[in-house]
């Protein structure tokens, strides 16, 4: 697939809705591909992993990982592997912190959550396997050439390594335990910067430099692009806090609210709704400085850190 190409002064929202769709079809075709059918044993497995996965979803992760690729000159079909684990981790992340013991949602994508489905032993365990097959697939990438950064053959590793380290036990499972003993704590600047961080915006940037190592991208690129998702990451977590602060269920497709009602750090909560807005236009703006070596070249991914503070779910 070639990149988009560049919108007319009429059609910018149209241009990019376009670009965002056509990527997000080839990662639902990939999602599909890779997980098992409902029909192999055990079926109820399976059944649940599908659920979890196929129910919707922005699939802002993987549609970053293919933006970062492209835009190292990579082509989007080799990324996506990266693109797939990375939805992979997203949503057996989701199965687990809407568990009981976790923040005990009943609601995630305008339906039931997993667990209340199919009971909480049988999501536990789709959300493991779904953790598991994002490895899996990581080692059907295909190699870069020995000229760029990753050398022939050191693709999957180096994937799996930038994985681990995004889902692990200094990053998203951090996060988690940090939110977690942070309920009813003093409220800190320092440990909610911690919790966004690690719990949702390590995977971003997780995911923008899996697509670049995908093409192959240079220490420059990475480090840019690094800078980028890490930026872009803490900016959709204030979004997702405002719009938890402004929004009903309907709306968003998931509980709102009870972040603040079971004392859990927010954003809104910490800083206001005023600056926390001033706060994620910032961030923002930052990402969008970082990818200044790219040139026009980075226009969809600039579009797609505006996307995470304008969106509306």
């Amino acid at each position: 697939m070639s990149s988009s190409p560049e919108p007319s002064a009429a059609e910018p929202q149209a241009w990019f809705e376009r670009a965002c769709a056509e990527r997000r079809r080839l990662v639902d075709s990939a999602l599909e591909g890779w997980l098992p059918p409902e029909d192999e044993r055990p079926p109820e497995l399976h059944a649940a992993m599908r659920y979890a996965v196929l129910g919707g979803g922005k699939r802002l992760r993987p549609i970053l990982a293919l933006a970062a690729a492209e835009v190292c000159g990579g082509e989007v079909e080799r990324a996506l592997p990266a693109a797939a684990a990375v939805e992979f981790v997203h949503c057996y992340s989701l199965v687990h912190d809407d568990l009981p013991a976790m923040d005990d949602d009943d609601l995630r994508r305008g339906r039931p959550t997993c667990h209340k489905v199919f009971g909480e032993a049988m999501a536990i365990l789709a959300g493991d396997a779904l953790l598991t097959l994002a490895f899996e697939v990581l080692t059907s990438a295909s190699p870069v050439e020995p000229t760029g950064q990753v050398e022939d053959g050191a693709l999957a590793a180096a994937l799996v390594s930038e994985l681990a380290k995004a889902a692990g036990h200094a990053a998203i499972v951090a996060g988690q335990v940090a939110d977690i003993l942070a309920q009813g704590a003093e409220p800190s600047a320092e440990l909610l910067d911690y919790i966004h961080r690690n719990k949702t915006g390590a995977l971003i940037r997780g995911a923008v430099r899996m697509g670049a190592l995908s093409a192959g991208a240079s220490q420059e690129q990475l480090q840019a692009l690094g800078t980028f998702g890490e930026c872009t990451g803490l900016a959709f977590q204030i979004a997702d806090d405002i719009l938890d602060a402004t929004s009903s269920p309907e709306e968003l497709g998931k509980t709102t609210r009870k972040d603040p009602a079971r004392g859990k750090l927010t954003y809104p909560g910490l800083v206001g709704l005023e600056k926390a807005r001033e706060t994620a236009d910032g961030l923002v703006e930052e990402a969008i400085a970082s990818l200044a070596p790219f040139g026009r070249e980075a226009r969809f991914l600039e579009e797609l850190a505006r996307f995470v503070v304008l969106r509306k779910r």
